[in-house]
């Protein structure tokens, strides 16, 4: 067996609370423009936008904030009043501002994990907002590298696990993103933890690896430490 010495963790909807703060805020986007679209309709037409827009701006809530105008501008044939566009951007700053509520075992499980092992935070989104919410999380000081990426790929874990372990072969990635945590690392090289959420962002869905020797899936972060004792 190859030993494990490096754990990359993610970190919206994995270690804190996040997904819930775009939802809410669709519905309120969803309030704005009930008389130019109905909210299904609106949904699909946002979603639309963010997968459009991902290339030009990324993740993060910056990124949602521009494809709700966009959209907002497309669903009212360009008549969208200012003041719309006034409640969009602050709709956005709120969920900048918002402070961070940790998920239930998150400090517990990356506690534990740094005493055995060289843990790393790797996240998407903007970087002065993942600065922020690491910052007031309280959990910083025990991570042995923070990456702040554009995007989860293969290569990606590739050269990170390159830089602060042994390798991929010798890391795993724990995560609520079978797209962007689990599938990846695991065409690396790692393993893979699947950690669900019960709020998971559309473009994040994809196929969990069945059967794959270095998937494994844990109900909720209390479930870290004892995976860590079978590998």
């Amino acid at each position: 067996m190859t030993q494990l010495t490096t754990i990359g963790f993610d970190a919206d909807d994995t270690l804190w609370h996040n997904e819930q703060f775009f939802r809410l805020t669709e519905q309120r986007f969803s309030e704005l423009l009930r008389d130019h679209a109905e909210p299904e309709h609106l949904s699909e037409r946002l979603l639309d936008s963010e997968r459009r827009n991902l290339g030009h701006y990324g993740f993060g809530i910056k990124a949602f904030m521009l494809s709700m105008i966009e959209t907002a501008i497309e669903v009212t044939d360009e008549k969208v009043p200012a003041s719309i566009i006034r409640e969009i951007i602050a709709a956005g700053q709120e969920m900048l501002a918002h402070p961070i509520e940790l998920l239930p075992h998150a400090r517990e499980a990356v506690t534990a994990a740094a005493e055995t092992h060289r843990i790393v935070l790797i996240t998407k989104g903007d970087l002065l907002d993942q600065e922020r919410k690491l910052a007031q999380s309280g959990l910083g000081d025990l991570f042995n590298g923070v990456e702040i990426v554009s995007d989860k790929t293969p290569a990606t874990y590739r050269d990170i696990f390159a830089r602060h372990g042994h390798g991929a072969d010798r890391a795993m990635m724990v995560g609520n993103s079978m797209k962007s945590d689990v599938r990846p690392a695991i065409d690396a090289g790692g393993w893979g933890v699947f950690v669900p959420h019960g709020l998971t962002w559309a473009l994040e869905h994809a196929e969990a690896p069945d059967g794959h020797p270095r998937f494994h899936e844990i109900p909720d972060l209390g479930g870290l430490a004892a995976l860590l004792q079978q590998i």
